[in-house]
């Protein structure tokens, strides 16, 4: 028995000795092979072992605490809650985030409630994409959560930090899931090639290349691979003449099927919309692209089908946020609230409703002039704070606030803006070996225009007054992180 063999080894305490009602219904034939391989106990499932190694000491002690599963699409969340639910002797329950409404969560409490005041059955209630519940189904599971009511397992790929209540999120135990590494994937596909009930029982061989090229474009996602393993079984079936048996048929004799590196390039191809896979970032790219290109029908196109494929709308709003101020900026200062109002409008309507808000701000920002302005002033910033480093805070800028802060020198010479015409003053805002560097460069693309004759007017009076107080005029040296 290997470390990790030993590690997820319960002994008396698990499912085997238990003689536990039956869980989660096991997938038949006819179901995907990605489900089909589902672990059916700890011993099986591969991978996380320093992870899982808090919640293997609480199932040796015979307990089981609410956890919350954070991880990537395809490391195994939903597969570690039915294994650690079937360690228990409680009944299981599950519910979807992208359906259920705060009267079904309330109805599955009282449930659970009832059964542990008549036979002190508790219930294990598994929420796979807890991070879509609004704040009101959130609230309305923690009651339930802080009696011992139910047990709950939430799985996420968001952060649950920014997702989930800080109350909910403090009486659950996070487990935090990586991608699977390569050999954990390479493991989980020798297991579907080698599986007699639940694989293809030794009928198919997997070419070193195909192997290698399957691995890779898994990138640590155990359901990509599996998916994309039985796709380039079923076309390394078409592609043989001899295959007029299924290749999960071994009595006939015949030779096995090998699937070739091809094989597998071409299953990558065909892939459906997979929110990990190689079609999911090739969308999103097209999708930001075409905002970025100013083309409204080719943004509604791409993120419409992404929405009608499954994509998590709150994914989409995100990077609408994020092009608001990367690629639009201030030649259009009404972008960024657009975006945000539109993110708002999903959390407050859901969807399909908020399908309109969510193509009401892609045409929006598809349709607005385009500066990176920001973007570049923020790489300057970033490679000046890195090469200059810690430079001291001027003395008039620093905080006067506090005693002796005057007695220090601390704040002497600072001129109030709002004490002159305009509100605004000329005076030193950078350290003094930084003065005149230029981070922000203006566009004069839509509303930037006026921001950039702002900017230079200001410029210019900072300019004059740095040379009046004996400085150097930098404004066209272009010295520094800007250029």
């Amino acid at each position: 028995m290997t470390g990790e063999d030993a590690l997820f080894d319960l002994g008396p305490t698990g499912s085997a000795a238990g003689g536990r009602p039956p869980g989660p219904v096991a997938p038949g034939h006819g179901a995907p092979l990605a489900a089909r391989l589902r672990p059916r106990s700890l011993a099986d499932y591969v991978g996380h072992a320093e992870a899982l190694a808090p919640v293997v000491a609480m199932l040796r002690r015979g307990e089981l605490g609410s956890l919350i599963l954070w991880g990537p699409p395809g490391t195994g969340k939903t597969s570690l809650a039915t294994v650690i639910a079937g360690e228990v002797d409680r009944v299981w329950t599950e519910l979807s985030a992208v359906t259920a409404g705060v009267k079904d969560v309330r109805a599955v409490i009282a449930e659970a409630r009832d059964r542990l005041d008549a036979n002190g059955r508790g219930t294990v209630l598994f929420i796979d994409e807890i991070h879509r519940f609004n704040k009101g189904q959130q609230d309305a599971l923690l009651p339930a959560v802080e009696n011992g009511w139910v047990t709950l397992i939430g799985a996420t790929t968001e952060n649950p930090f920014f997702e989930l209540n800080a109350p909910l999120l403090s009486r659950c135990k996070l487990v935090r899931l990586q991608a699977l590494t390569d050999d954990d994937v390479s493991t989980i596909v020798d297991s579907a090639l080698a599986d007699g009930d639940r694989g293809f029982a030794g009928a198919v061989t997997l070419e070193d290349e195909a192997r290698a090229h399957l691995v890779a474009i898994a990138d640590g996602d155990a359901r990509a691979a599996l998916n994309a393993l039985e796709m380039a079984v079923s076309i390394a079936q078409d592609r043989s003449a001899s295959s007029a048996a299924p290749l999960l048929d071994t009595t006939g004799g015949r030779e096995p099927a090998t699937v070739t590196l091809d094989d597998v390039a071409s299953a990558a191809q065909r892939f459906r919309y997979d929110r990990a896979g190689d079609n999911h970032y090739d969308q999103v790219s097209a999708f930001i692209k075409s905002l970025r290109g100013s083309d409204p029908d080719a943004a509604v196109y791409w993120l419409l089908r992404m929405l009608e494929a499954g994509e998590d709308p709150r994914f989409l709003a995100r990077r609408m946020v994020i092009f608001a101020s990367e690629d639009v900026g201030l030649a259009d200062r009404g972008a960024l609230p657009l975006a945000v109002a539109a993110f708002d409008a999903l959390d407050k309507v859901g969807l399909p409703e908020a399908t309109f808000a969510l193509t009401h701000a892609a045409i929006g920002l598809a349709t607005a002039p385009k500066s990176n302005a920001v973007t570049r002033a923020m790489a300057a910033g970033r490679a000046l704070v890195k090469r200059a480093g810690n430079a001291p805070v001027p003395p008039h800028l620093r905080d006067a606030h506090y005693k002796s802060a005057d007695r220090l020198g601390h704040g002497r010479g600072y001129d109030y803006p709002h004490d002159h015409p305009g509100g605004f003053v000329p005076q030193q805002y950078l350290p003094d070996e930084l003065e005149g560097e230029r981070l922000y460069r203006p566009t004069r693309h839509g509303h930037e225009a006026a921001v950039a004759d702002r900017v230079e007017e200001l410029r210019r009076q900072s300019d004059e007054a740095r040379r009046s107080r004996g400085g150097t005029d930098d404004q066209d040296s272009d010295r520094g992180a800007g250029t």
